[in-house]
């Protein structure tokens, strides 16, 4: 029979030179683990001899430490009564309690922004920082949302838009709705089930869920959730070592993922201090190039897609490469700033690729910023395939759960319907770029419109959902 560990015995080892952790009752050395941490060595020292299973859930999935520590270092069960429990709740906690029994109904969610509204009251500060942040001055997550306000609509009348059809096809797989659940990470900071809501949710509106490399939940966790013919993607950071990766997509296929979304951005060497984004992007291989392609091709029968296309060219590129589609996408403003939008890239590259005669040749969806079906509908006049969502999803789960983001999957479609019949369109094939106006977009950021500061001082704004009790955390 195993010793069992008491707590006494693991506080002994609460430096850098000797670091044992307590996680779920289990007692681990990390101590060679520290610089090899995504997220750097200082978290881990904060929790050194001590029960860091509060700070380990919300951003690792269960199966972490017995995928990437080497059993030798699993020391054993602890007897959790000899553990020096730190304070079981904090102020902040407290607050968010009495917030959580405030809040708004969820019928008081009218737009997908509300739930942004309650989520940034009911979440931690430091988790909502992560959800809600975007890299350096955050001009590119702003501009993600606002530069669909340069695009203007021409509807057609008398069409007769009784029956509307806003069902379509992606990736050969039959949606409700041309949106998909775009990969997002650590949603455990959320909500204690992490992306299986999402997954539940998008099972509910036959949607479909693009799963994240850096989920809080394992692959399989968000697998095994899925229901009867749900259709799931991979969202894929390269691993530098091909082997690890090579197992990934292997898996993928095999659990029964219909397509592979590489995510093309250039990782480098960074300090890991300096949160979870920073961490993250540690991740990336940065030498992976144009040149890796083939070798995808030749490890899944999945079809493959670019996520992170920036510019007209790498499309074309990515069509020469024989991949089956690309994402353009600035990854919601957390890397480059001042990149442009996901929808200015689009409106520039379909007449480029009508001109020479690539239109159809591979779909191609785009992401960030997306907050309104009218979002959705300008992306697929200008030859989208669908759009990816993530933010507004994690938002919900934050604030109502799964009845959260069910509620914001069927506002879009509500709007949705409602934004066909006023453009004069009955179904998505309908959609075309006669359907829109975009000379405000072909002067780039000079053809931008300066705020009207005077009218907006005697606008009467929009509210967002109130709380009954209004208390500052």
């Amino acid at each position: 029979m195993s010793t069992i560990l008491t707590g006494a015995a693991v506080a002994e080892h609460n430096s850098k030179e000797s670091c044992w952790v307590i996680v779920h009752g289990k007692a681990y050395d990390v101590t060679d683990f520290l610089e090899e941490h995504p997220g750097g060595s200082r978290i881990i020292l904060r929790y050194a001899g001590k029960d860091a299973t509060k700070a380990f859930e919300p951003v690792h999935p269960p199966d972490t430490l017995n995928t990437y520590l080497d059993p030798a270092k699993h020391l054993g069960n602890v007897n959790m009564q000899t553990v020096q429990q730190e304070e079981s709740e904090d102020p902040e906690q407290s607050l968010i309690k009495e917030r959580i029994q405030n809040m708004p109904p969820l019928q008081a969610c009218y737009n997908l922004m509300d739930f942004e509204t309650v989520a940034r009251e009911v979440m931690r500060k430091t988790s909502w920082a992560y959800y809600s942040s975007g890299a350096d001055d955050e001009i590119t997550m702003r501009e993600n949302h606002s530069a669909f306000h340069k695009i203007w609509f021409r509807p057609r009348i008398l069409v007769d838009v009784e029956q509307i059809d806003i069902s379509t096809t992606m990736l050969g797989s039959k949606v409700s709705i041309p949106f998909y659940v775009t990969a997002t990470a650590l949603g455990k900071l959320g909500h204690p089930e992490g992306e299986v809501v999402l997954t539940k949710a998008a099972h509910q509106h036959n949607v479909i869920q693009m799963i994240p490399t850096l989920a809080s939940c394992s692959f399989d966790e968000i697998v095994d959730a899925r229901q009867g013919d749900q259709v799931q993607w991979l969202q894929l950071y390269v691993n530098k070592d091909r082997n690890i990766t090579q197992r990934i997509v292997a898996h993928a296929e095999k659990r029964g993922c219909k397509a592979l979304f590489i995510t093309a951005s250039g990782g480098t060497a960074v300090d890991r201090s300096q949160g979870a984004a920073r961490a993250i992007s540690s991740f990336i291989d940065p030498s992976l190039s144009w040149k890796d392609i083939p070798w995808f091709k030749s490890i899944t029968t999945m079809p493959i897609l670019l996520k992170g296309i920036q510019s007209v060219d790498d499309i074309f590129r990515a069509i020469d490469a024989g991949v089956d589609g690309v994402v353009i996408s600035n990854h919601g403003g957390r890397q480059l700033d001042t990149t442009p939008s996901a929808i200015e890239i689009l409106a520039e590259a379909a007449p480029a690729l009508r001109a020479r005669g690539l239109e159809g040749r591979i779909e191609i969806y785009i992401d960030g910023g997306i907050r309104r079906a009218t979002d959705i509908l300008k992306a697929l006049c200008l030859g989208a395939k669908g759009v990816g969502i993530g933010r507004p999803f994690l938002y919900a789960m934050s604030a109502y759960g799964v009845n959260g983001v069910n509620h914001a999957m069927q506002l879009l479609k509500d709007e949705m319907e409602m934004g066909m019949r006023l453009i004069g369109a009955s179904h998505i094939k309908d959609l075309n770029a006669s359907l829109l106006d975009t000379r405000s977009l072909q002067g780039g950021h000079s053809g931008a419109v300066p705020v009207d500061n005077l009218s907006l001082g005697v606008y009467d704004s929009l509210q967002g959902p109130r709380f009954s009790e209004k208390s500052k955390l």
